[in-house]
């Protein structure tokens, strides 16, 4: 599947290629003279699938994905073979409409995927945040009314958790109750009173991170009621 964050696209289950697939194709594409309407956005995109599905087809590769970097767009394929792929990328690009390269490595171990196009820990945090508020407006909620919102955090031990709720107290969180879960017996529900909106939620969830680091825990989200 597909995810998206900070002009960052990745499949998210692409480890699973991992074994036999120890070579790492890169394609850079950019417009020889930039179409900023709608139709040329439109169609750069058919352009970039149908590259992807074209790879994918006939290099017997997999699409792991892409960045935008100064104006140029990078694709990133994981293949077991090193053959035939320039000849794909020429068919498909136009020279007349872009300027584009293609670069072939040996990343067995998949370092690039991993450390360039993977988000961080606190990123997928912040991608699932997204997602439930997204989930929450298709029921109509107001993202800007105040309503309380329980975050869960765990830890490896009590030690950890009493020192972390200590300085959440002081960071404006209030205790709700002890939670365990089926990897972490120590855990804590903690409530805040704040909006839904995808900058505050950013905002406290990346504050709340860093207090959870400091003792070495985990968070394990949100949750919170819809407000029409």
């Amino acid at each position: 599947m597909r995810e998206v964050y900070n002009n960052i696209e990745f499949e998210d289950e692409a480890l699973k290629y991992k074994d036999e697939n120890p070579y790492l194709f890169s394609v850079f594409i950019k417009y020889n003279s930039l179409d900023e309407t709608q139709d040329g956005y439109e169609e750069f995109l058919e352009t970039k699938e149908s590259l992807i599905i074209a790879i994918e087809y006939e290099g017997n590769a997999h699409y792991v994905g892409s960045m935008v970097v100064d104006g140029w767009t990078e694709l990133y394929f994981y293949t077991s073979d090193t053959k035939g792929f320039n000849t794909t990328v020429s068919t498909i690009l136009s020279p007349s409409k872009y300027m584009f390269e293609s670069n072939i490595v040996k990343d067995a171990k998949w370092n690039f995927y991993e450390t360039q196009l993977l988000p961080s820990e606190l990123e997928t945090h912040h991608i699932v945040s997204s997602k439930i508020i997204h989930l929450l407006a298709e029921e109509g909620n107001d993202e800007e009314a105040i309503r309380e919102v329980e975050h869960y955090v765990v830890f490896d031990t009590v030690t950890q958790k009493d020192r972390f709720l200590q300085n959440a107290l002081e960071n404006g969180f209030v205790y709700k109750d002890d939670i365990s879960t089926d990897e972490y017996e120590y855990g804590v529900a903690l409530i805040k009173e704040h909006t839904t909106t995808e900058k505050e939620l950013k905002d406290i969830v990346t504050k709340l991170y860093e207090l959870i680091k400091k003792e070495h825990g985990y968070y394990e989200g949100w949750s919170t009621i819809l407000v029409q």
